[in-house]
């Protein structure tokens, strides 16, 4: 009998030695950043478009209006991000920790995202239309929108989270695990298809899938 496939995350814990002080002020566009620790750095409206980050820790950043198109984080670790307006789309993140980060607006269309965790942050928008996510964790994190239209999903999973707005239009999902994500409301509920939810979020979501199937609930 084939083995039932395990829907959650395969994740390992980032471990990064031997780091070397980096310089922010010598950060620059689709230049290549190998074993630093880069600490304090404001970025605002600054250019790293195309920067490539591998097995670094970026530690409280805070990056508004900086121009992060197809940027690169590789086996790397961010703390304390501060992205007030964050526009990167086509990023790639992989294998990549972010923790205890504050982003307003954020802009990851068209993105990769693999083997990622986000942890204990506030996001206000977040924009992964289009994007691809496979191995990706949430845990401890408050979304005020968090929009995966179009976006193609596996192994997603949310733990301890709570978004006033779930935007799922177009979205294809394989093990998108919702049980630890608190939702108030949500557009596109037919892209929650191969989605899991528990049993009380599917009785508060009762009147979500009437109006969605046309059905009036009446006592």
């Amino acid at each position: 009998m084939a083995k039932k496939t395990d829907p959650a995350p395969r994740l390992d814990p980032l471990r990064l030695h031997g780091l070397e002080e980096g310089d922010p002020t010598a950060l620059a566009a689709g230049e290549s950043y190998e074993g630093l620790r880069i600490a304090g750095a404001d970025l605002t409206e600054w250019d790293l478009s195309g920067a490539t980050f591998t097995e670094c820790e970026l530690v409280d950043w805070t990056v508004h209006d900086t121009g992060l198109r197809a940027i690169r984080l590789l086996e790397t670790r961010l703390e304390r991000l501060n992205a007030p307006v964050l526009v990167a789309p086509r990023a790639t993140l992989r294998d990549v920790e972010i923790d205890g980060s504050r982003l307003g607006s954020a802009e990851l269309y068209d993105a990769e995202l693999e083997r990622v965790v986000v942890s204990a942050s506030k996001l206000g928008w977040l924009n992964l239309r289009s994007s691809r996510l496979e191995d990706v964790l949430f845990r401890g994190c408050r979304f005020d929108e968090l929009d995966l239209g179009g976006a193609t999903l596996a192994r997603v999973a949310f733990e301890d989270c709570t978004v006033d707005r779930l935007v799922l239009h177009g979205a294809r999902a394989t093990h998108l695990d919702l049980r630890g994500l608190e939702v108030s409301a949500i557009d596109g509920i037919e892209g929650m298809r191969g989605a899991r939810i528990g049993e009380v979020q599917a009785a508060a979501m009762t009147g979500l899938f009437a109006a969605h199937l046309g059905i009036e609930i009446a006592d």
